[in-house]
């Protein structure tokens, strides 16, 4: 009944779909998300396992949001960071060379189904506060700095991260426009759905505690 309250089932869920999603987005070589992009090009020109980077980039982002708050740092993020940057790494080796779609439909089906699952851990990922996303608090306080929305907010820090990746060899393609585009979209899709996984696991805890 603890789990349930706390929604660590949700998180852990949320991170291990995610992860599979970022990995097979990867692997389709048409795009991944502007951050994912980075993450690529980083591991491409100095080395390091690209879940490696997440953590490094996740710290990083803590201790700019912390500097642009006037705030001691949530290094509790980084939990988030370390996790997903150890669910991306693992997905990536056992796929390994068993799915590399080297044909366009294998390659925009894979990615298809990399992003469809993104949005989907994301959503089964935010209904849990285990941890903050350095990523989702660096669009709040963006937004909060200089009063645009958080949709402004989160194209404004995308459109930065692009061109980061870009300088650093990022993997940047036509996937990286669909999952900027629709990723919000399969948020919303899923989030009812999700919650409502999540009321009806409170109300079974509630009735085996009765």
């Amino acid at each position: 009944m603890r789990l349930i309250r706390s929604g660590v089932h949700f998180y852990l869920m949320g991170i291990i779909i995610l992860t599979l999603g970022i990995a097979l987005t990867i692997q389709s070589a048409l795009g991944a998300s502007p951050f994912d992009a980075l993450l690529v090009g980083l591991h491409r020109t100095f080395g390091l396992t690209i879940g490696s980077w997440e953590i490094v980039v996740g710290l990083s982002m803590v201790l700019c949001n912390a500097i642009a708050e006037k705030k001691r740092p949530e290094y509790f993020a980084i939990v988030t960071s370390l996790a997903t940057g150890i669910g991306i790494d693992t997905w990536l080796f056992l796929l390994g060379d068993w799915i590399v779609p080297v044909t366009w439909i294998g390659q925009s089906i894979t990615l298809g189904i990399g992003i469809i699952l993104i949005g989907l851990g994301v959503a089964f990922y935010l209904q849990s506060d285990i941890a903050p996303n350095p990523m989702d608090r660096s669009m709040l306080i963006v937004s909060n700095l200089t009063g645009w929305k958080v949709t402004y907010s989160r194209v404004l820090i995308s459109v930065g991260l692009v061109i980061l990746a870009f300088f650093f060899n990022g993997a940047i393609g036509i996937g990286t426009l669909v999952n900027a585009l629709i990723s919000g979209v399969l948020i919303s899709f899923f989030l009812p759905y999700v919650k409502g996984l999540k009321f009806h696991g409170r109300r079974h805890g509630k009735n085996i505690a009765s």
